[in-house]
C-alpha cells in the first residue's frame, strides 16, 4: 500500500461498516497530523451515517468527531505542539481513521499516565458542555442545574463540571436505577429515573432550576420551561424526541426565560480554539488531577465499528463508546 494511504472505517449506503483504504489527510497551515490510537463515538456519527448530518465544508467525509493519539507531523505555523506529543482532539470529521489532521487550536495535551482510551472520552464532551452551559447560558456558582441524559457522554462531564463550578443543587435524569446511582456518584444531588418519576413534578416541588441542559426536546421542551426559575436559561444541544412541539410561551414571558440551542461541529477553528482555551484553563487541570474522570462504557477494536455503533444506537449505555486502533 502506498505511504499516502491509510486505513479508515468506510460507510457504504445500507451496508455494514468496513475497514478500507483511504487517502491520508494533507496538512493545512496550523494543523498537525495525529496517528490515531482511539476514536470516540458520538450520536452525531449515527445521524451522519443516515445522511442527515453532513460534514461541514472542507471537513473529512469520514465519520468521527474526536480522537486521541500521537502527533507525527506538523504543518506550517504550528507553534505549541510538536512531533511526539500525546494529544486528544476535537474534529469536524475524520476520526474513524488511522491518521487525522487537526487544527492546533482543537488539541489537548494528554496527561502523563493517562491511557489513550480514557483520553478520548474528554474533548467533545468538555468543549460542548463549556460552550453551552458556561458560555452560552452562563451557569454560575450557587445556581441550580438540571442535566437531562445525565449518564450520556455529554451528561457525565456536565455533572462533574457543574459540581466543580459550584452549582448549588444538581439534578439529573436517567433511565434506570443503575444510571441514577452513577449520576449521583458524578455529582448529582438528585437523580430522577424518568421511567418511574416525572422530573417536572419532582423539580417544581423542590423550587426549580436556573439552568437546564437538554438533548431530548419533544415534550421535554414545555417541561423544561415549567421547572425553570425566573430568569432561567434552557440550552438544547439536540432534539432526540423531536424538533417540534406545541408550546405555551406565557411562562417564558412571565419568568423572563432564555431559550437557546447550539451546535459545535461547524464553528470556525478560531471559535473552537477559544472554547479549547477556556476548557483548558477552567477544567483541564481537574482532568489532570483526576477530579474529572472518564466514564467508559466499552472499547471495541476498530474492525468491530459496526458493533460499536449498534451499541450506541441501542441506547442504554453510560459514558463513552470507543474504537481502538
Amino acid at each position: 500500500m502506498a505511504t499516502d494511504m491509510m486505513k479508515a472505517v468506510i460507510a457504504e449506503d445500507g451496508q455494514p461498516l468496513t475497514l478500507g483504504d483511504f487517502e491520508k489527510p494533507m496538512l493545512n497551515p496550523g494543523e498537525v497530523l495525529v496517528k490515531v490510537a482511539a476514536s470516540g463515538l458520538n450520536r452525531a456519527d449515527l445521524v451522519q451515517r443516515r445522511g442527515a448530518y453532513p460534514p461541514p465544508k472542507g471537513a473529512s467525509p469520514i465519520m468521527g468527531l474526536e480522537i486521541s493519539g500521537t502527533i507525527v507531523d506538523t504543518g506550517e505555523g504550528v507553534s505549541r505542539f510538536k512531533t511526539g506529543d500525546r494529544v486528544a482532539a476535537l474534529l469536524a470529521g475524520g476520526g474513524y481513521a488511522e491518521y487525522a489532521a487537526v487544527d492546533e487550536g482543537s488539541l489537548f495535551p494528554v496527561p502523563d499516565g493517562m491511557d489513550m482510551v480514557n483520553a478520548v472520552c474528554f474533548p467533545e464532551a468538555l468543549m460542548t458542555v463549556w460552550a453551552n452551559v458556561f458560555d452560552r447560558v452562563n451557569l454560575k456558582s450557587g445556581e441550580a442545574f438540571l442535566c437531562h441524559g445525565g449518564t450520556s457522554g455529554i451528561g457525565v462531564m456536565a455533572l462533574q463540571m457543574a459540581r466543580l463550578a459550584g452549582a448549588s443543587k444538581i439534578y439529573a435524569t436517567a433511565g434506570s436505577e443503575e444510571k441514577c446511582t452513577l449520576a449521583k456518584e458524578l455529582g448529582a444531588d438528585r437523580a430522577i429515573n424518568y421511567k418511574t418519576e416525572d422530573f417536572e413534578t419532582v423539580i417544581k416541588e423542590d423550587g426549580g432550576v436556573d439552568v437546564t441542559l437538554d438533548m431530548v426536546g419533544g415534550d421535554y421542551i414545555q417541561k423544561n420551561i415549567s421547572v425553570s426559575k425566573p430568569d432561567g436559561r434552557i440550552i438544547n444541544i439536540a432534539y432526540m424526541n423531536g424538533f417540534t412541539a406545541e408550546l405555551n410561551f406565557a411562562p417564558v414571558l412571565m419568568k423572563r426565560l432564555t431559550l437557546a440551542a447550539t451546535t459545535l461541529r461547524a464553528r470556525p477553528v478560531d471559535e473552537k480554539r477559544r472554547i479549547r482555551d477556556a476548557v483548558e484553563k477552567d477544567f483541564w487541570p481537574h482532568v489532570v488531577s483526576g477530579k474529572i474522570r472518564p466514564v467508559l462504557e466499552q472499547a471495541f477494536p476498530v474492525a468491530d465499528a459496526e458493533d460499536a455503533q449498534a451499541l450506541m444506537a441501542k441506547g442504554g449505555h453510560s459514558g463513552k463508546i470507543v474504537l481502538v486502533w
